[in-house]
C-alpha cells in the first residue's frame, strides 16, 4: 500500500498510520498470557492467578506498550516504504476518525535537509603556521624549575621581594563593612607572579614579616567577583612569613629527574622540543580545521531540523550536568538548566555536522584502516607506554569512534584548503600558545 507523505512546512511531513484492532488485541492477550505465569497475587499460586484479575490489574499498561510497540513498526515501514530519511522522533497523535475496527494516528516528523555545497575554489582562507623556538624552550625549561623549586624562611630584616612565598593574614572592608572572600588567615601567594591584583602585591612589597599596613585597593570593573566589582575597599595585611624561592640548577641531575634516560641537558631540551612540536601541530591543526568548517558552513545552503538542534540542545545541557557533577557541586543532575540557552551552539553544531556528512558522501572522505592506525600511532607518542596505548585504543568500540570522527575531519580540512585560495600566515609560538 503506497504511503501518503504530507509536507507542511519546509522539512516537516506527515503520515497517517493505521493499526487493526484485531491485531492489537491480539497481542495483548498473548502477552497478558505470558505475564500470567509469573504475576504475583495474595491468595493464588505462582502461575495461577485468574486471567481477569491480571486483564484488570495490567491491561492498561500493556495495551499502552503494545500501540506504542505497533506505531514504531508501522511508521518505520512507512518511512522505508517512502523513502523518507527522518530526522529526530516523530510526534504521534491519535485521530478522532477511523475506519471500523482500526485506530488511526497521524505522525508528524522532519526529515533530513538537502545540502547544497557551493564552489569553494574562490573561498579565502588564512593558514597558519607555527615553529618551536629557542625561546620556548628556555621558557618551558624555567616553568620545569618553578615546578620543582624549593623555599626557605628569610631573616627578621629582610623584606618581600618578587618571586618571595609570603603568608599573610589579611581583612577587607567596603564603607566600613566587611564583604564575602575579603578575609584570610595565614593565606600564601607567590609574589609578583599575578596571583593578586597588583595594587595588593605593590603593598606587601617591601614589608617585613610581623609588619602590618593599610591600604586602599580599588576591584576593576571586570572583576570576576561581581558583588565588589568597581568598587573601592579598604585592607589591613599582616605579613606572617617571607620565604625565599630557591630554583634548581638546570644539570644532569636536573634532568635525571625529569625521567631523561641520557641525563643530559642536551637531552633534556630535545625531549621538551619534542613535547612542544608535537602540541604546537595538534593546535595548528585545531586553528585551520577550524577555519575551513568555517569557510564550508558559508558556502552551504540548507534548513537545519529543529528536532536535531533540540537533541544536541539536551545533549549539551546533559554536558553541562555532569560538568557540575565532577566540580563537586551538589545535586548537579537537578540543576536548572535551560536548554534555549545553548540553541544557538546547537543549531552551529548541528548544521556542521550535516554539511560535513554531505562533504564525505560526495567526496568519499570516509577515514581509511591506515589513517586510523596512524592517528593512534601519534597519540601514542606522547605516553610512556605506546604500545599499551595503541591496544587501549583498537580494544573498545567508542574510541574507535572518537578516533575516526577526528580523521575524518582532518580528511575534510585537508580538502577544503585544497581547494581554496589559500593565505599563509606565521604565528609566534607564544600567541599560538596563549589560544585555546
Amino acid at each position: 500500500m503506497a504511503v501518503t507523505v504530507e509536507t507542511l512546512e519546509k522539512l516537516e511531513r506527515r503520515i497517517t498510520l493505521t493499526l487493526a484492532a484485531t491485531v492489537i488485541n491480539s497481542e495483548v492477550e498473548s502477552r497478558l498470557k505470558k505475564l500470567a505465569r509469573t504475576v504475583k497475587a495474595d491468595g493464588f499460586r505462582p502461575g495461577k492467578v485468574p486471567m481477569s484479575f491480571v486483564a484488570q490489574r495490567y491491561g492498561a499498561q500493556v495495551q499502552y506498550e503494545v500501540v506504542n510497540d505497533k506505531l514504531g513498526e508501522a511508521f518505520s515501514a512507512a518511512a522505508n516504504e517512502a523513502k523518507l530519511r527522518v530526522a529526530g522522533m516523530p510526534s504521534i497523535a491519535q485521530k478522532d476518525e477511523a475506519a471500523e475496527g482500526e485506530l488511526a494516528f497521524d505522525a508528524t516528523f522532519e526529515v533530513y535537509p538537502e545540502v547544497k555545497i557551493a564552489d569553494l575554489a574562490d573561498t579565502e582562507i588564512e593558514r597558519v603556521a607555527a615553529e618551536v623556538t629557542e625561546e620556548a624552550i628556555d621558557k618551558t625549561v624555567e616553568i620545569l624549575r618553578k615546578q620543582r623549586r624549593s623555599f626557605a624562611q628569610r631573616g627578621a630584616a629582610d623584606v618581600a621581594a618578587d618571586g618571595d612565598r609570603v603568608t599573610i593574614d589579611f581583612e577587607g572592608k567596603i564603607d566600613g563593612e566587611p564583604f564575602a572572600g575579603g578575609k584570610a588567615d595565614g593565606f600564601q601567594f607567590l609574589l609578583g607572579e599575578g596571583q593578586m591584583l597588583e595594587a595588593f602585591e605593590k603593598a606587601v612589597r617591601g614589608m617585613k614579616a610581623g609588619e602590618s599596613k593599610t591600604f586602599p585597593l580599588a576591584f576593576p570593573e571586570d572583576y570576576h567577583g561581581k558583588d565588589v566589582a568597581g568598587k573601592e575597599a579598604d585592607f589591613l595585611v599582616t605579613v606572617k612569613k617571607i620565604e625565599a624561592q630557591h630554583l634548581p640548577d638546570v644539570n644532569e641531575s636536573f634532568a635525571k629527574a625529569l625521567g631523561i634516560k641520557e641525563g643530559t641537558v642536551e637531552a633534556l631540551r630535545a625531549d621538551i622540543k619534542k613535547n612542544l612540536e608535537r602540541e604546537v601541530k595538534f593546535r595548528v591543526l585545531a586553528k585551520n580545521k577550524g577555519a575551513a568548517m568555517d569557510a564550508l558552513v558559508g558556502k552551504a545552503e540548507l534548513d537545519v531540523p529543529k528536532s536535531l538542534i533540540a537533541g544536541e540542545a539536551e545533549r549539551m545541557v546533559a554536558n553541562a550536568r555532569e560538568d557540575l557533577k565532577k566540580r563537586g557541586i551538589k545535586d548537579a543532575d537537578k540543576a536548572p538548566i535551560p536548554a534555549e540557552l545553548f540553541n544557538d551552539q546547537a543549531e552551529k553544531r548541528v548544521r556542521l555536522g550535516l554539511v560535513v556528512a554531505e562533504l564525505v558522501r560526495s567526496q568519499n572522505l570516509q577515514a581509511k584502516p591506515e589513517q586510523l592506525q596512524a592517528h593512534i600511532e601519534e597519540i601514542s607518542q606522547s605516553y610512556e607506554k605506546p604500545a599499551e596505548v595503541v591496544r587501549w585504543y583498537l580494544s573498545d568500540r567508542e574510541r574507535m569512534a572518537e578516533v575516526e570522527a577526528v580523521v575524518i575531519e582532518n580528511n575534510v580540512t585537508d580538502f577544503i584548503l585544497g581547494k581554496a585560495k589559500i593565505t599563509d600566515k606565521q604565528l609566534p609560538f607564544d600567541e599560538l600558545m596563549a589560544t585555546a
